[in-house]
């Protein structure tokens, strides 16, 4: 995908960072990879901002700085560069709210064409994965390359 984004830093590809630059200022986004199943191997993306004075990462907080695509589109590109150095693992994501899933079923729905070229996509309900496909409400996604 060729989408704008913003440039982010990693040192061991599982743990991203990058600045939202917005209307409510400059803001640390933390994209982080944790394995949680070994067979398939199953990894968990967590994504948050990142409190300037604790360092700690909140997926509940709402920036509203009005880049959300841009955001989302680093994020998908830190799927894309995790891939390239860990594999073609199952990468699991799921928003901290109903709300936010479907943000992110909706920002999959728009690139799906561009995604598939060089993912497998699944939206998971009740437990069971199935082919991505618009209009089905999902309670989280996986993403594999292909």
């Amino acid at each position: 995908m060729n989408l704008p984004h913003y440039n982010y830093l990693t040192s061991d590809f599982q743990d991203y960072e990058f600045y939202s630059e917005g209307p409510n200022g400059r803001i640390k986004k933390v994209v982080m990879f944790t394995k949680v199943q070994d067979d398939p191997a199953v990894y968990n993306l967590a994504f948050g901002d990142e409190d300037p004075e604790t360092g700690s990462v909140s997926d509940s907080v709402t920036s509203n700085n009005d880049d959300r695509d841009v955001v989302l589109a680093t994020v998908a590109n830190t799927v894309n560069d995790f891939s390239d150095h860990y594999g073609n693992h199952f990468v699991y994501a799921k928003g901290s709210t109903p709300v936010r899933t479907r943000l992110y079923q909706m920002g999959i729905a728009g690139l799906i064409d561009d995604i598939s070229m060089d993912f497998e996509v699944y939206g998971i309900i009740d437990g069971t994965a199935y082919p991505f496909q618009k209009n089905v409400n999902y309670e989280a996604f996986l993403v594999k390359r292909k």
